[in-house]
């Protein structure tokens, strides 16, 4: 199959970026914007992505549908998807690059492919790919080397195994390590906050753990305005652990101090609005201070 159009679900500020690069690179993307956000539709502008209306005709004009959702989503809408297949009868491949556990993508492939579509299993890795070089797609399945082709247009796409749950797998391990770091550390920091030890712990952390400090300092300003999305990635990822035999108390954790972040005033900006010059000693002052008061509140 030559790919020549790619639906985009959903263009927020990854799938929007995945098709920036794409059309750069010569390929034609779409969306279905109907009742959309504003902020959606001019993310999709900007990317010159073509809004076709409905998800019906964006199944339509597709050879592939990219799926790039919260993980809450991901099964709804992939289920939303092969009802359009069914009642159109158009042979697409579906793509699920969401951060979900392999049994959910599992069950999601089996939703797409009882449709008659074709199925693979994505999982993406680093930021927005606004930087040549700073994010890859891994895909598995057997269908995986024909979205491989998105590779020619600017995309670092790797096929690591023609089983379904693969490509999930990595991004929950990978995920595990980086995102589950971010929230231990975010956690801590406030708790140095609170007990007036800050300027002490991060005095040492910086002596002892430099490179520590600076992933830090990298990865809590950038986490803020996505903590909303991380809540559910952590989830997935308790799930798959759990399945495996080891415990998922360790993610669920992560996941309440993501909830926490998300309900502050930084969680609630949009990656755009999102101050990237904040110093991480404000950040860590702000997320205290409102979730106390958060926390008050509740009581």
């Amino acid at each position: 199959m030559q790919i020549k159009t790619v639906g985009i679900l959903s263009p927020g500020d990854m799938g929007q970026a995945i098709a920036s690069v794409l059309n750069q690179n010569g390929l034609r993307t779409i969306a279905a914007l109907d009742h959309r956000t504003q902020r959606t539709q001019r993310l999709a502008a900007a990317a010159n992505i073509q809004d076709v209306g409905s998800l019906t005709q964006l199944v339509i004009e597709s050879d592939v549908v990219l799926s790039v959702l919260v993980p809450a989503a991901a099964a709804e809408v992939a289920q939303q998807v092969a009802e359009v297949i069914s009642n159109v009868g158009k042979q697409i491949l579906y793509v699920d690059a969401n951060a979900v556990a392999p049994a959910k993508v599992k069950s999601i492939a089996q939703i797409i492919e009882s449709s008659g579509a074709t199925f693979v299993d994505a999982s993406i890795i680093g930021p927005p790919p606004r930087v040549p070089g700073s994010t890859r797609i891994y895909a598995s399945g057997k269908q995986a080397v024909e979205f491989q082709q998105l590779s020619n247009y600017g995309l670092d796409i790797r096929v690591i195994s023609d089983e379904i749950g693969q490509a999930s797998g990595l991004k929950m391990s990978y995920a595990a390590l980086t995102k589950g770091l971010t929230a231990i550390a975010t956690e801590l920091l406030i708790a140095a906050h609170r007990l007036g030890l800050d300027e002490q712990l991060w005095n040492e952390v910086t002596n002892s753990q430099p490179a520590l400090a600076g992933i830090l300092l990298r990865s809590i300003p950038s986490m803020t305005p996505k903590a909303h999305r991380w809540v559910g990635e952590m989830e997935e990822i308790a799930e798959t652990f759990k399945e495996l035999g080891l415990t998922e108390q360790i993610f669920y954790g992560a996941a309440d101090i993501y909830r926490l972040v998300k309900d502050t005033s930084l969680g609630k900006e949009t990656p755009e609005e999102s101050d990237r010059d904040r110093r991480l000693k404000d950040i860590i002052t702000t997320l205290s201070d409102e979730t106390i008061s958060s926390s008050a509140q509740n009581v």
